[in-house]
């Protein structure tokens, strides 16, 4: 019925945007090959789901139904999300503008009016403490910015198990600021 139940509503969606061509992809054979005729519908349960999925076919100029096996997947050597973290070209924290107003009011020679009007901006919720940047959350907790090299440095800590075994992103987090290193 799980089956059924989830081959009925995305047709149901696109019926609701009124669209006219579908491709339903599912990972269960059953209601496929069920839908197209190919096997017959046993379970006396079942017979209402198909006749609901049948009418809703008739509402499209064109529908498919396809199967797809299970995707296999490969590890890399090198973590995914590290591969995601850009170091600074010019060595300069993204924050950089930020922190060099809050510390002299001062921008960048070439900033123009919205770029000046949107560091403004976003200035009033942080704060400098020496060479650290901080932001404010809205239930006042501190966040601290670290440039590209710092996050490499704690990413490989946190995959080498310093703040402990894998767990949920909160439980990590509260870990790691725990820690000290924030």
């Amino acid at each position: 019925m799980a089956e059924y139940e989830g081959c009925i509503m995305g047709p149901k969606i696109a019926i609701d945007k009124d669209i006219q061509e579908l491709l339903v992809i599912r990972d269960s054979d059953l209601p496929i090959h069920q839908i197209q005729g190919e096997w017959t519908v046993k379970n006396s349960k079942i017979a209402p789901y198909m006749k609901l999925v049948q009418m809703l076919c008739k509402r499209f100029r064109k529908i498919e139904f396809s199967y797809i096996d299970p995707v296999e997947i490969y590890l890399k050597e090198l973590l995914a999300h590290c591969s995601h973290v850009e170091a600074e070209p010019d060595r300069i924290p993204w924050y950089f503008d930020i922190k060099k107003y809050l510390e002299t009011r001062t921008y960048q020679d070439n900033a123009t009016f919205n770029q000046k009007k949107a560091i403004r901006r976003m200035a009033n919720n942080f704060f400098p403490s020496g060479e650290t940047l901080y932001r404010r959350t809205p239930d006042m907790g501190l966040l601290r910015y670290i440039d590209a090299v710092e996050t490499m440095k704690l990413l490989k800590q946190i995959h080498a198990g310093v703040y402990g075994t894998h767990m949920n992103g909160l439980t990590l987090a509260k870990k790691i600021f725990r820690s000290g290193y924030f």
